[in-house]
């Protein structure tokens, strides 16, 4: 499937992004100890580029179905307010996060895999990425497949693009 590019149009009025973790913000794997630990590894060009988000005034939201104290720590050093763990509806997640003061409009879902795509639907989304080892049916269903795969710096590669079309690229 042909990579799709992403609409300059929309990315231009992105106040909000929403995150998955697995498959976005990691490679997708999850690595086990024997002592019953979960490891998980996270890109540093994506934290940085989390705030840079930020400071820009594009605020960020992290919906995932999984729990972990990994992705605690990490969003609580990354200084993201709207988290939501243990998610199973990312729809509702959603507007749990709307209420808590999350915009409620021109929203931009980054998501891999079919559980994304209920988030996909909702109306507050106007821009459904997905990154190129996503599943099948979230491949066709996004509006726009980034270059970079999930776990590799695909918020890197999504911030410079929105930011550049806002006009707000400091670089």
């Amino acid at each position: 499937m042909p990579a799709k590019r992403p609409p300059s149009d929309r990315l231009a009025h992105i106040r909000g992004i929403v995150l998955d973790v697995d498959g976005v913000l990691t490679d997708g794997k999850i690595i086990y100890t024997d002592d019953g630990h979960e490891l998980k590894q996270f890109h540093v060009q994506d934290g940085a580029s989390i705030k840079l988000l930020m400071d820009q005034g594009v605020s960020i939201a992290v919906i995932t179905g999984r729990r972990s104290p990994m992705v605690a720590r990490r969003t609580r050093e990354l200084g993201i307010d709207y988290v939501s763990q243990g998610a199973k509806s990312k729809p509702k997640a959603l507007q749990a996060l709307i209420a808590d003061g999350f915009p409620e409009d021109n929203l931009a879902a980054i998501g891999d895999d079919i559980q994304d795509l209920d988030l996909f639907s909702e109306p507050m989304i106007s821009l459904a990425i997905t990154v190129p080892n996503g599943h099948p049916e979230v491949l066709r269903k996004a509006d726009w497949t980034t270059q970079r795969s999930g776990g590799d710096g695909v918020v890197a590669e999504i911030a410079e693009h929105i930011l550049k079309a806002q006009s707000r690229w400091p670089y």
